[in-house]
């Protein structure tokens, strides 16, 4: 019951309502008064951008004006200052107005209000001069918050017609316009339209406007409340209907009515989220295995034989003995503890023994999960509930990866020195665990199923190979499919940063689908829905290849709790044995069609990921056709909703809340990353280019660790504005799903080309460059025979000049008819460009000797940046034409990896010059080498074979 009040002296009274246009008013008056100042003493330079200025632009941003200035700056912090006290109070007279016994969701929205007003406070006084990574943190913060208190303010409205019809212009009209701002924002920042700036500035104020107008609502609602200063003090308590109960009402007997209709348990929802960080885990260390795999053929040139441990996943085949099966299920517990060991394979020194650590976890946790998923099988609540937690575990690896530049931060191949989080991957695991041994056991053998599964197993089992591969090799790195459609400069579909946020969004999306709506995945036009859209990834480029990955990864993650349902009501052992073998067959497949020149019948495959996704989709089908035997002929199905399943009032709410969460910071982490493009060359005032050619092993050093940061390290440090990087095609389950290019290009401020995508079948070649890249195409040369050599051709704008750059891989020593054919293919292609040209290279020839002759010859016009060097090269060369190659170094490559990286400097506004060398000290300071690398070098690179720069005249 509300409190009884005393009669007491009145000493103030002032309406509801006040507080809001309070609000409403300073906080237009920041903004406003900001802009007004802004355009009065500094409209040019406010106007002005990285890229154009007045009067090309001609509006400022909201950023622009609130920025660093003097008085601008001051006028917005001043009026912040006086906002923040109406906005407090704002937020305590809402949750008044909306609070009630026993009820969590004003307190939560409550706490978001709060949330967002001292994260306002925390972009506004703390700029992106002053400390840009906390100022971005803020403002990420803030932007991510106004969601759920949009919605929630929508949900907790009292019924005040004219209120709710407010809210929903306001938050209908600014989520519509984040759609056009970030297109504009877009075509700005990626394809530097003139004018777009502008008209992001436009959006940008309209946001800001319909923000506050949003909150100003209140005014509406609150004209029912007096703020009574008095001797006592009493609280209002609302008893009044809301629309979240009125929607509740309507939604009660659909899926998503009974799941927000459940109370809210913190327990409960610890629970799930121990869950979803075992799913994690598993997937963690599944995804480990293959890269923990690739480091020995890698360097036995070879098959090595380690390879067999990819057999490691079929272990559920022991669940087919009884006795070993019935004590894994009374144990799971105990299990699931010991997957640890993928998490402490780190700390293993040698690679052999990390290997072997990842092979026991992989083994253990496979075994695990199946029986886990087995014992639930008669439980539906707790079976959907496994399942939900595997999936998000999925989601969650993906973002960790997203947020970490594709490396997952817990994997073997990482540690503290290269961005490694294995402590808190280690530390989380235990809490989690904690909390599992927390619960109260029950029955882990749950009860069988009353009805006999129709059809064989086999047909189970092939649908789940099918899905494992497919969410593997597609799924676990965010930024797979992009890379499939990804075709050049200039930008004409998805990248990396901040699309691959869609495709998590996606899964997320499909997962909601498969489990609110199961009737609908498992039918065959669901099927053809997603059979067409691997169809399109595999076979266009850019948007349109990409909406087809979207539309796939739906599907996928829709079908999933389907069919490992399915699986479960057939014997474990035969059933997730013969799923994890075809899964490795899968996995071999994908890799075989471009490593057909070093694993048996290889050729047979070779070049064939079309025949990979056919493979998959038809698995999947058989998967699909079981599930139809074992659920019913359609013509019997009423509803497309599945019958009503306890889970869905309770246990699957908490799985949502989680899935949310990381939805939420799947969009920061893009926010984050979102590229700067404000990129400058190391000399831009001398018009040098240094540019340098380096064959990185997959980003696997000697010592089997992720060499990215290494790597980034030395090009930084040797000042490249250039650079080719060759063998760096990981986007194979065998390679973790990698792509270096994304931690090099943000960490050392470069634009990137990754160069023929995963689906062209190479090794990969990369261009990563401080100039911007104007336009690229990639090249499939003659391969008859051995493996396929890939070749960018990129045009640079360097200091305002037209530059060609072809980054270039040759075949391999076995395949002289195939190095021939190329030669001659490349002489042509760099003889066709009339413009300054360089060519990055990895040449299987001899200098001066052979096939060397046709690319450095009269056809192709390119000069040897030094043919006086008869030294062993690596096989790598620097190629140049129509400018004047001032130096030439070689860096000796530490235990990075197996080749030295080769540099060289040219001036792109002089004339070739001759080959006669001069000393360093006739070279202008901008022209020379670093001399960080002198003498002993540092850290293992060092000036070697000439033990010191050349330099010409």
């Amino acid at each position: 019951m509300p409190p009884k009040h005393r009669d007491g002296d009145v000493v103030a009274v002032i309406p509801g309502s006040y507080i809001s246009w309070m609000h409403t008013a300073a906080a237009y008056a920041a903004f406003l008064g900001a802009l007004v100042v802004g355009i009065a003493l500094h409209y040019k330079k406010i106007v002005q951008n990285e890229h154009f200025g007045y009067p090309v632009e001609w509006f400022p941003s909201v950023s622009s004006t609130i920025g660093d200035r003097y008085p601008e700056r001051a006028v917005f912090q001043v009026f912040i200052a006086i906002c923040s006290g109406p906005r407090f109070f704002l937020v305590f007279l809402f949750y008044c107005l909306t609070n009630r016994p026993g009820s969590t969701l004003p307190k939560v929205v409550a706490g978001v209000g709060v949330f967002r007003t001292l994260t306002c406070g925390g972009w506004t006084y703390v700029t992106s001069t002053d400390d840009h990574m906390r100022h971005d943190i803020f403002m990420v913060s803030y932007l991510v918050a106004t969601i759920p208190w949009t919605l929630g303010c929508l949900a907790l409205s009292p019924p005040n017609p004219t209120a709710i019809k407010y809210r929903k212009y306001f938050a209908s009209a600014f989520f519509a316009t984040l759609v056009p701002s970030l297109y504009f924002f877009l075509q700005h920042k990626i394809h530097r339209v003139p004018g777009a700036y502008t008209i992001y500035a436009f959006f940008e104020w309209s946001l800001v406007l319909l923000d506050v107008g949003f909150d100003a609502v209140t005014a509406v609602d609150f004209k029912s409340f007096e703020v009574v200063i008095k001797d006592v003090k009493g609280m209002a308590r609302g008893g009044k209907t809301r629309v979240a109960d009125a929607v509740l009402e309507k939604e009660k007997n659909k899926p998503v009515g009974q799941i927000f209709d459940a109370g809210f348990s913190w327990p409960e929802m610890a629970d799930a989220s121990a869950d979803v960080y075992m799913g994690f885990t598993f997937w963690s260390i599944l995804t480990s295995l293959g890269v923990s795999v690739w480091y020995f053929p890698l360097w036995y040139m070879g098959l090595s034989g380690y390879e067999v441990v990819i057999m490691a996943s079929v272990s559920p085949c022991l669940l087919g003995i009884a006795p070993l099966r019935r004590w894994v299920i009374r144990n799971l517990s105990l299990m699931q503890a010991t997957t640890i060991l993928g998490l402490l394979a780190y700390l293993v020194h040698s690679p052999e023994g990390r290997l072997g650590s990842v092979s026991l976890a992989v083994f253990l946790s496979c075994l695990t999960t199946t029986a886990s998923w087995f014992a639930a099988r008669g439980n539906p609540t707790k079976l959907e509930a496994r399942i939900s937690a595997w999936s998000i575990g999925l989601i969650a690896s993906s973002i960790a990866k997203f947020a970490c530049q594709t490396n997952n931060p817990v994997w073997p191949i990482m540690h503290a020195e290269n961005g490694g989080w294995n402590k808190t991957g280690i530390v989380l695991f235990v809490v989690a665990m904690a909390r599992i041994w927390q619960r109260s056991p029950g029955n882990n053998a749950g009860s069988q199923s009353s009805e006999k599964p129709k059809g064989p197993s086999a047909l189970a089992a092939l649908g789940l190979a099918g899905l494992f591969f497919a969410l593997h090799s597609l799924l676990s790195d965010s930024s797979t499919m992009i890379l499939w459609v990804w075709d050049g400069y200039p930008v004409r579909g998805p990248i990396a940063v901040p699309h691959g946020a869609w495709t998590i969004f996606a899964m997320g999306a499909g997962l909601l689908l498969g489990l609110f709506y199961p009737n609908v995945a498992r039918t065959w036009t669901a099927f053809g829905v997603g059979s067409v859209g691997a169809a399109v990834v595999t076979s266009f480029h850019h948007w349109f290849g990409y909406y087809g990955a979207l539309t796939l990864t739906v599907y996928l993650m829709a079908i999933t709790p389907v069919l490992i349902s399915n699986a479960v009501r057939f014997a474990p052992g035969r059933t997730f044995f013969l799923a994890f073998f075809m899964y490795n067959f899968m996995v071999l497949f994908h890799v075989w069609v471009v490593a057909y020149a070093f694993v048996p019948g290889g050729p047979l495959v070779r070049e064939h990921t079309d025949w990979v996704m056919a493979t998959m989709m038809i698995l999947i089908g058989c998967g699909v056709f079981s599930t139809l035997q074992n659920s019913g002929s359609p013509p019997k199905q009423k509803s497309f909703q599945p019958a009503p399943n306890p889970a869905a009032r309770k246990q699957r709410s908490y799985y949502i809340y989680v899935l949310l969460l990381l939805q939420l910071l799947s969009a920061s982490v893009a926010f984050v990353r979102f590229p700067s493009y404000n990129y400058q060359p190391y000399h831009k005032d001398s018009k040098t280019i240094t540019a340098g050619i380096w064959t990185i092993h997959f980003s696997i050093d000697n010592d089997m660790w992720s060499s990215e940061r290494r790597m980034g390290n030395l090009i930084r440090e040797a000042e490249l504005d250039l650079i080719g990087l060759l063998e760096s095609d990981n986007q194979r389950i065998i390679m973790g799903m990698r792509d270096s290019t994304q931690y090099l290009a943000e960490e050392l401020g470069m634009w990137a080309d990754y160069g023929p995508g995963p689906n062209k079948h190479t090794w990969g070649a990369a261009l990563l460059s401080k100039f911007p890249i104007v336009n690229s195409t990639h090249h499939l040369l003659p391969s008859p025979v051995g493996e396929l050599a890939p070749a960018i051709h990129a045009v640079i704008d360097a200091h305002g000049v037209l530059t060609d750059v072809f980054v270039f891989h040759s075949g391999q020593e076995e395949d002289p008819e195939d190095r021939r054919l190329q030669s001659e293919y490349m002489a042509d292609l760099m003889g066709r460009s009339t413009r300054p040209s360089i060519l990055l290279s990895y040449l299987v020839t001899e200098t001066g000797k052979g096939n060397y002759n046709n690319y450095v010859s009269q056809k192709s016009g390119m000069k040897d940046i030094d043919p006086s060097d008869w030294e062993d090269r690596w096989c790598e060369y620097i190629l140049y034409k129509n400018m004047k190659r001032t130096g030439y170094a070689r860096i000796s490559r530490s235990t990075i990896t197996d080749t030295e990286l080769q540099i060289g400097k040219f001036a792109v506004d002089q004339p070739e010059g001759g080959n006669d060398l001069i000393p360093e000290d006739q070279v202008h300071p901008d022209m020379r080498f670093p001399a960080l690398f002198r003498g002993e070098g540092v850290r293992g690179h060092a000036y070697h074979v000439f033990n010191e720069p050349r330099y010409y005249a």
